[in-house]
């Protein structure tokens, strides 16, 4: 779509199509203070993480009766206070956008939330290990880490990938926008892809996470590796399919 300011001869403006890239708040409850509560403990554990990125509100997961509601004037308030820029609403009864128009919101019940399902461990052989050092395109030059990280600490690297050169160690966090490369052994946790980037990579010299994630889709320590895989080279790419994401890990051949 394309329209055009009347004057063909001399425009001043055009309205275009375009693709904005949101992040997705999937409610699971309808309890604004437990919110508040849970994403104090999560900022507080990733200060800085949000950059005013533009969100949709998922309540299409809350069972609500027809005319029930929530706080939304409390909730975009929380949101905007860590950050983030509330825009729209998906799953809405009509009582409850009738509240969020009313907050600037507008309706989104087309977008596309990315669903999570559990980790696949496929055995096939991966191509070649160069692709895994390969700087993802359109981001900036890679941040390099010359020591290994230590329990507590965390590094992220904002709009590019990071690179480790020693071991994560259990209790330490690394997150970057593109890839994350480990050159020892990964321990801690590693959250690749952070603001939606599915192409997104991480490679470990030894894969031992307590968690890792690519583009919202996780797994934890509770779902152990098998004997193939923990304390191995791997690789871990997300796959989309009709049944959602899953996390894949590939072992890399020397």
């Amino acid at each position: 779509m394309a329209i055009v300011s009347e004057d063909p001869s001399n425009p001043c403006y055009e309205i275009k199509s375009a693709d904005l890239s949101l992040v997705a708040l999937v409610l699971k409850t309808s309890d604004m203070a437990k919110v508040s509560r849970a994403f104090a403990v999560q900022m507080a554990e990733s200060p800085g993480f949000f950059d005013h990125d533009p969100l949709v509100i998922d309540v299409s997961g809350l069972s609500l009766v027809e005319h029930e509601t929530i706080d939304l004037s409390a909730l975009t308030t929380l949101l905007t206070q860590h950050r983030l820029v509330p825009l729209a609403i998906k799953g809405a009864s009509e009582a409850l956008l009738d509240l969020a128009k009313g907050l600037g919101l507008v309706e989104a019940s087309d977008a596309r939330i990315r669903r999570s399902i559990p980790l696949a461990e496929p055995q096939t052989p991966q191509e070649p290990m160069a692709d895994a050092f390969i700087t993802s395109p359109a981001l900036s030059v890679a941040m390099r880490i010359d020591k290994s990280l230590r329990s507590g600490q965390q590094v992220y690297a904002k709009g590019r990938d990071l690179i480790v050169m020693g071991m994560v160690n259990a209790g330490a966090e690394v997150i970057a926008d593109g890839h994350i490369h480990v050159y020892g052994t990964l321990r801690g946790k590693a959250i690749a892809g952070a603001r939606g980037n599915t192409d997104a990579l991480i490679f470990a010299q030894a894969m031992e996470p307590e968690l890792i994630s690519i583009a919202g889709v996780y797994r934890t320590s509770e779902n152990l590796l098998s004997k193939d895989l923990f304390g191995k080279p791997a690789l871990v790419s997300l796959n989309s399919g009709p049944d959602g994401d899953k996390l894949l890990i590939n072992p890399l051949k020397n």
